[in-house]
């Protein structure tokens, strides 16, 4: 089956690629178990210098990155070039901060000398999701290439000039040929990569099934896994937030990449006392954003990034609309509603906010991968709280109110791998990033990310 670029935008296919065969993925993995016997002795310094250099090969081509990006999964290339940035902003981190996070500790105990020491485990093999087609990939390769690792890359298919224009930046940047490399491969051949002994570990970040398939595999092997999967985060609003910022805020937090994000805000939680003046404001602001071609610098909103991701969305809006729910705005594809625009030929979405949401309806326990608000009113914090834990995931949680007493309850209550006050969940190279519950598990980023593909080695000497 070929692996294709096809732009949402217009639902044409642009460039296809065969797929590696077996003798070729064999080639791949020869060469990064080979190319880890010598790459785990390079030193930290030499390492920052290749990093330092990739960063500055994605700051100095940052526009033609983001038109690729832009081009694959229909990010607005405005945010698409803002990701492009983001990635050299992790590789000048872990080049700065990797040898202090991976310095040996020292230990008292009853030897004459004890400390813990932190080696590379080898060939990590990183499934990676279309979303974000370079942050999910330079967040996973800076810690693993500056803890001594080497990687192998399973982009999405719809994304594989993204994938393969990684690897090249990897290598113009100095990292030797075999210490990241991009398989251009089906999902049904992971799970036989994971058998391979030369592989160590693997980290998925993608849906809740593919993290499940993943997990599996790994867990018949007794291989380290790190799931980034789906998410429905909750963004509390209390009456004693600045409303005009939280609405503001709401907006942004989740219609970043046409709210195709697992972070992006998706069920707003709102005190009854504030509910009307917010909603009214959110319609406003959500009737201003202008949807359609994402090479333009005045779009907000691209098209989703597949027919899949546009169907399934499509499905469940209609599902709570059938169960009760009412659609504010939008609610259906342009293709339905406008089926003469030039949107109707992509997979377009409208802006749209669900109110009136029953019980037991999918906004309740599934995550809504596109520009859809899910509206809830409660009474007070405790219904807040309440109905932010009630779901399967526990990603990211933002909660707005100015009273201290509630700001502690909601820090040390939500369940979620990130709580937020008064700001938009996002992630930090500075900061850990995961989740808990059916968000996955295992975390990326800072001191705690890079540790998660070392052996983290006791050693006692008397």
């Amino acid at each position: 089956m070929a692996i294709a670029t096809l732009n949402p935008a217009t639902g044409e296919v642009l460039k296809t690629f065969t797929p590696l065969s077996d003798a070729e993925l064999e080639a791949k993995l020869t060469a990064a178990a080979t190319t880890f016997e010598t790459y785990r002795h390079t030193s930290f310094e030499q390492r920052a210098t290749w990093l330092r250099a990739a960063a500055a090969i994605l700051e100095r081509d940052r526009e033609a990155y983001g038109q690729l990006i832009t081009l694959e999964m229909g990010k607005p290339l405005k945010a698409a070039i803002a990701e492009v940035e983001k990635c050299a902003l992790v590789c000048r981190f872990y080049a700065d901060e990797a040898a202090r996070m991976l310095a040996d500790v020292p230990i008292a105990t009853d030897a004459s000398q004890s400390f813990v020491c932190y080696q590379p485990l080898g060939v990590i093999l990183a499934v990676m999701p279309w979303n974000f087609p370079f942050w999910q990939v330079f967040r996973f390769a800076a810690p693993a290439l500056m803890a001594g690792n080497v990687g192998l890359l399973k982009h999405a298919s719809n994304v594989p000039q993204c994938a393969l224009a990684i690897a090249d930046i990897l290598a113009a940047a100095g990292f030797p040929a075999g210490a990241f490399q991009t398989l251009l491969i089906g999902a049904d051949r992971v799970a036989p990569l994971i058998a391979d002994e030369r592989i160590k570990a693997a980290t998925l970040t993608g849906s809740e099934p593919a993290g499940a398939s993943l997990a599996q595999a790994a867990g018949k092997n007794l291989k380290k896994t790190v799931l980034e999967l789906g998410g429905s985060d909750p963004f509390i609003v209390m009456p004693s937030a600045d409303l005009e910022t939280a609405v503001a805020t709401a907006v942004t937090a989740r219609m970043i990449n046409t709210g195709q994000s697992c972070i992006a805000a998706k069920r707003f939680i709102v005190a009854e006392a504030i509910a009307d003046e917010f909603e009214q404001k959110l319609l406003a602001k959500y009737q201003t954003l202008k949807v359609g071609d994402p090479m333009l610098p005045e779009t907000d909103l691209g098209p989703l990034a597949t027919a899949t991701i546009l169907a399934d969305l499509d499905r469940l809006v209609k599902a709570c609309l059938q169960q009760g729910a009412t659609a504010l705005c939008g609610g259906q594809p342009y293709a339905q509603t406008h089926p003469d625009s030039p949107l109707a030929k992509g997979y377009f979405y409208p802006p749209t906010i669900l109110t009136n949401l029953p019980v037991g309806c999918p906004a309740y326990d599934e995550e809504f991968f596109g520009p859809v608000a899910l509206l809830f009113r409660v009474p007070d914090l405790d219904s807040a709280i309440g109905l932010a834990n009630c779901s399967p995931y526990g990603l990211g949680a933002s909660a707005w109110t100015q009273v201290p007493s509630e700001v502690e309850r909601c820090l040390r209550e939500l369940e979620a791998g990130s709580v937020f006050i008064n700001g938009m969940v996002k992630s930090d190279p500075r900061l850990p990033f995961g989740g808990i519950k059916r968000s996955g598990y295992g975390r990326e980023l800072s001191r705690e990310g890079i540790l998660e593909f070392v052996n983290i080695k006791t050693v006692w000497i008397r």
